[in-house]
């Protein structure tokens, strides 16, 4: 059972996993794309009632290593403002989704981008045609935009004598992202402008990495750090000990209350969920440290309360020890109804066709989204921005031969250590050598692969010294890990990052 919670664990760090996905990609065929090409194209777009005329551009850089070897073609598309004289003082976000093994089609096609998949959340999706169009919450009106797609995603991969296993890894990807980052700003004169990441999910342990690497071996500078649904501590997700249990209650109880399946429902979410965090910080890992020892009154007690709060029978809760692990809430909740709820968005409810499994073995939101999502960007992509056709993109590395991640971390310890990396380390050093760079933190209530407690918790214990504390600012949506999906959450994810962005480019 350990094994299996592991695995399902490290599968909800991508919101595309492999059940989710259709039918597998191919390897990507290296021999199509040999050398660096791109398509160049103009459009114009209105935001917040303003027209921005723009340049698209999309295709492969060339990355080279240390040695000035080229080593890869890194896929990517950017979207550059039009008009702009002096550009050292027009901002430049690198945006990138995660997996690991994903390509950046969510983000680009769900919020940042100047065209937008417009879904039926949180209900399931028509057949086509689906719909497409001006995405007026796009960020491209206060930042130039890069997508990437690290290699094995989009049009990226080895060169030369570079393999996969080059690049597929924590260290490895953390490397060469920041390699591709530093050629794209010397390519295109950008050394002065103001600087942004913005990673998703396995993109936010990414992103905590490569704002430490380019500080200290890059000589780049950032102004800040957008972490959208963070997975930084890994271990966090994995339900190999009491403090997955601990930081997962909170987010349990809001997709309760989502569903109705609170007995006295509150009308107030977030005193509701403050008066949970307490709880589950309090008599909950009180009780799950006593361990045996706790007396089967006390069990009964912190079983009933955990019952109101979550939903699920206080029976369950001790037949389960007072331990319900993600997979097994997701099944849970709704079995009576014939339906499971998601993970990625437990807003989203599918079939349950397995009434007797005690884990669940889909995610309805991805499955749900995915099919418009990928058909709406293969049309944009090779209709609107001319991309060849002969170049196949690949929406994950799932389908990759030998796609396997090396999860070791060498600032962790590298080899001596267990393999669930945590880059809030990487973090914590970057914002001590820069204590000028600002990190926003973006949350979903309804987020069962990153739980925003958990993330609270993992910023808690950063260790950062109180003076640049404050450099850090939550955010929290009432949707899921994708929480532009939600139209009004898109607006305040538009609002918030705008801010942002234009507060620390002065």
């Amino acid at each position: 059972m350990r094994k299996t919670l592991i695995a399902v664990a490290i599968a909800t760090m991508a919101y595309l996993t492999v059940t989710a996905q259709p039918a597998p990609n191919p390897a990507p065929d290296t021999s199509v794309i040999t050398k660096p090409d791109k398509s160049v194209t103009k459009h114009s777009i209105k935001v917040d009632g303003k027209v921005i005329n723009y340049t698209a551009t999309a295709g492969t850089l060339l990355l080279k290593n240390e040695k000035d070897e080229s080593v890869a073609l890194f896929g990517y598309t950017a979207y550059v403002r039009d008009g702009e004289g002096d550009v050292s003082h027009r901002p430049l976000t690198f945006a990138y989704n995660g997996g690991p093994g994903s390509s950046s089609i969510w983000l680009h096609m769900g919020a940042l981008g100047p065209r937008r998949v417009i879904l039926n959340d949180p209900s399931p999706n028509p057949a086509p045609p689906h719909k497409l169009e001006d995405n007026e919450h796009s960020i491209i009106d206060v930042t130039d935009l890069v997508m990437i797609d690290p290699v094995g995603t989009g049009l990226s991969h080895p060169i030369g004598k570079a393999t996969n296993k080059d690049f597929w890894g924590v260290d490895q990807d953390i490397k060469s992202m920041s390699q591709f980052i530093t050629q794209y700003v010397k390519e295109y004169d950008r050394w002065n402008s103001p600087k942004y990441l913005l990673g998703e999910s396995y993109g936010t342990t990414r992103s905590a990495g490569i704002a430490s690497y380019l500080h200290d071996n890059m000589g780049i500078q950032l102004n800040g750090v957008v972490l959208v649904s963070v997975a930084l501590d890994i271990h966090q997700l994995t339900f190999q000990d009491d403090i997955s249990h601990i930081v997962y209650i909170p987010t349990y109880a809001a997709t309760a209350w989502f569903h109705n399946k609170l007995a006295n429902k509150p009308t107030d979410l977030e005193a509701f969920l403050k008066e949970v965090r307490d709880f589950a910080q309090g008599e909950y890992a009180t009780a799950l440290q006593k361990g045996d020892a706790l007396s089967d009154a006390e069990k009964t007690q912190i079983a009933t309360k955990l019952s109101e709060y979550t939903g699920l029978s206080k029976e369950y809760w001790i037949k389960a020890n007072l331990r319900v692990p993600e997979p097994a809430f997701t099944q849970e909740l709704l079995r009576d109804e014939h339906e499971m709820v998601g993970r990625l968005d437990a807003r989203y409810k599918g079939i349950n066709q397995d009434l007797l499994s005690e884990f669940s073995n889909d995610d309805p939101q991805s499955t749900q989204i995915s099919p418009p999502y990928i058909a709406e960007f293969m049309s944009y992509y090779y209709g609107e921005l001319k991309v060849n056709k002969n170049y196949s993109y690949h929406v994950s590395a799932y389908g990759a031969e030998g796609f396997k991640w090396d999860w070791h971390h060498a600032a962790n310890g590298g080899e001596g250590f267990p393999a669930m990396p945590n880059t809030a380390v990487d973090l914590a050093n970057v914002m001590s050598k820069n204590p000028n760079l600002k990190i926003l933190v973006l949350n979903g209530y309804y987020d069962l692969a990153t739980p925003f407690f958990g993330t609270e918790y993992t910023f808690a214990h950063m260790g950062l010294e109180k003076k640049i504390r404050s450099n850090i600012t939550m955010k929290y949506y009432p949707a899921g890990h994708m929480m532009y999906i939600h139209t009004p959450s898109l607006i305040a994810f538009k609002k918030d990052v705008a801010a942002f962005i234009q507060e620390n480019s002065k």
